[in-house]
């Protein structure tokens, strides 16, 4: 990664009467925009995040999105779903006098997207972890959330399925911490323990604060604990922090008991790919992430075979491990060559990356 940097602007953005966005901008003025999507959703943008990018060739733009990070009103569970994110990440665009930017996140990504018209401002999309990539394809919301304006496309970046989520929430993940799972689910009665998401959403929404705080302590640790292959103390200690862990747990519980405000398996359906399928994009995925579980990317690539996936060996779930932040760094340089290059048509069709090979010749990672 790059050396840190400080950001030459700094704004707020009123996306709703209820809701400001905080958003900053970074790197080079004049550079190739791209704009980084935080994951949760609830996790904020961290300085760390400008690292990803070359401040000399990109203008690098970070925003919190709603009831996250520096947003206002924090934690907030109004007027917050998976559409009104979407709208977001397009308003921010418009805001800020982009034209087309890169996209770039991890996790869920957090890309809940943007509204993208015709050709929905991206340039190519580049995710660590399907649990981001998976967020960012398009979709139509469920019936009666939202009306589409002709020539219109979401972008959504939530594609956890209810099996991914009883994987991570309720059997699965456990078997391998569970010194970590007792901890997560001690706030829990025995008799609510079958449904593990529903249950911490009554007490993430208990009119007692002390409720409130404790159980988002539990739900932000359980993630800090179980998100990197070799547990990371300093990592785990951000769960103690109120402010940080009451977002973060609010905001994502509140997506997951609501199905991500989409249909179950939505995300993979080949109509919904088909609309973005045009557009280059590469995954980054952590062989061991238990959080977000390689078979998600896998079954991604198999409706979306034009999409360069990449499992790292020695990774878990955070963009922050070591191979994964490496080579979504090593992606992310060579992106003009994804964009201006044509599709291989080759044995090596799979990939939109020609250039892609000098990366497999020289890291340990399984290219699919």
């Amino acid at each position: 990664m790059y050396p840190p940097i400080e950001p030459y602007e700094t704004g707020k953005l009123k996306v709703s009467d209820l809701h400001t966005l905080y958003y900053e901008l970074s790197g080079n003025k004049n550079g190739t925009p791209v704009v980084f999507l935080h994951g949760g959703p609830g996790g904020g943008c961290d300085a760390k995040d400008r690292s990803f990018f070359d401040p000399t060739k990109y203008k690098i733009i970070l925003f919190d999105q709603r009831g996250s990070g520096k947003s206002t009103p924090t934690a907030s569970l109004e007027e917050n779903t998976t559409w009104d994110l979407v709208k977001d990440i397009e308003r921010l665009r418009e805001h800020l006098g982009i034209d087309k930017w890169h996209v770039f996140g991890g996790s869920w990504v957090r890309f809940r997207g943007g509204t993208y018209e015709n050709h929905f401002g991206i340039f190519d999309i580049h995710f660590a972890g399907f649990y981001a990539l998976a967020r960012l394809l398009p979709v139509s919301p469920r019936s009666g959330e939202d009306s589409r304006p002709p020539g219109y496309l979401h972008l959504a970046q939530e594609a956890e399925s209810r099996s991914e989520l009883r994987f991570f929430y309720q059997e699965g993940t456990s078997h391998l911490f569970p010194e970590a799972w007792e901890e997560f689910v001690a706030p829990i009665p025995e008799a609510e323990r079958h449904d593990i998401v529903t249950a911490y959403h009554a007490q993430l929404n208990s009119v007692d604060e002390e409720t409130r705080l404790r159980a988002a302590r539990a739900w932000t640790k359980w993630e800090m604990f179980t998100s990197k292959l070799y547990v990371d103390p300093a990592h785990v200690a951000e769960a103690e922090r109120n402010d940080f862990a009451n977002a973060f747990a609010r905001i994502e519980n509140h997506y997951f008991v609501n199905d991500g405000f989409m249909r179950d398996g939505q995300l993979l359906e080949k109509q919904e790919i088909d609309k973005i399928r045009h557009i280059p994009c590469v995954v980054v995925q952590g062989r061991y992430d238990v959080v977000c579980p390689a078979t998600t990317a896998y079954d991604l690539k198999k409706v979306w075979p034009e999409l360069t996936l990449h499992i790292v060996p020695d990774a878990g779930h955070s963009s922050r491990e070591p191979g994964i932040a490496k080579l979504l760094v090593k992606v992310r340089d060579l992106s003009n060559l994804l964009r201006h290059r044509p599709r291989a048509r080759n044995a090596d069709a799979e990939s939109f990356l020609p250039c892609m090979g000098q990366l497999q010749a020289t890291d340990d990672f399984a290219h699919i």
